[in-house]
């Protein structure tokens, strides 16, 4: 999951803004490119997205993190909080949301509810896997929210779990639950 991360952080900010800063080089100074504005934000979707995150700020060490904790009422398949620490100065903060499973999209939608209340300059959603149903859901609800995925699989079952998927992100990332 962390070396995905490296290559989906990549991949959804390859379009950012970015500015010439004057760095100093062992021989001389030279123009450099350098991401514009504020450090990013990275806000982690606990608790599976932590993996994507370790992953991310391998390309973003300086990035500031955040977390959204959500779990899925196993009956209404929708998605309640139970935690949210973001980074200051969010209005001046591009933010990429990562949450590897977007399977209904409740959760990612839900999350995206929480980190657009703090207003960023702009937001991103990176998934390391994701459900046609789930990204039809997120892009209605958030259409303003660029979604990069590093895999869209066929379907969801009738208790919302991505086919074929890989089963529970946090599970298997935590070694949790056989």
């Amino acid at each position: 999951l962390k070396e995905v991360g490296i290559l989906l952080t990549y991949e959804a900010t390859r379009d950012l803004a970015i500015e010439s800063v004057e760095i100093a080089t062992p021989l001389e100074s030279m123009p450099a490119p350098m991401l514009a504005g504020r450090k990013l934000a990275l806000v982690s979707v606990l608790r599976a997205g932590n993996g994507l995150l370790d992953g991310a700020l391998e390309i973003l060490p300086s990035a500031r993190v955040g977390h959204v904790g959500l779990y899925r009422d196993e009956e209404t398949l929708e998605a309640v909080q139970y935690y949210l620490n973001l980074p200051a100065d969010m209005p001046e903060r591009d933010l990429l949301l990562l949450d590897p499973m977007l399977a209904t999209g409740h959760s990612s939608a839900k999350a995206l509810d929480l980190v657009k209340g703090s207003s960023p300059r702009s937001i991103r959603f990176v998934s390391l896997v994701a459900a046609p149903e789930g990204v039809a859901h997120l892009q209605e609800r958030h259409p303003d929210v660029p979604i990069t995925t590093a895999a869209l699989d066929r379907e969801l079952n009738d208790k919302g779990y991505i086919l074929p998927g890989l089963g529970d992100a946090g599970d298997r990332l935590f070694g949790t639950k056989g």
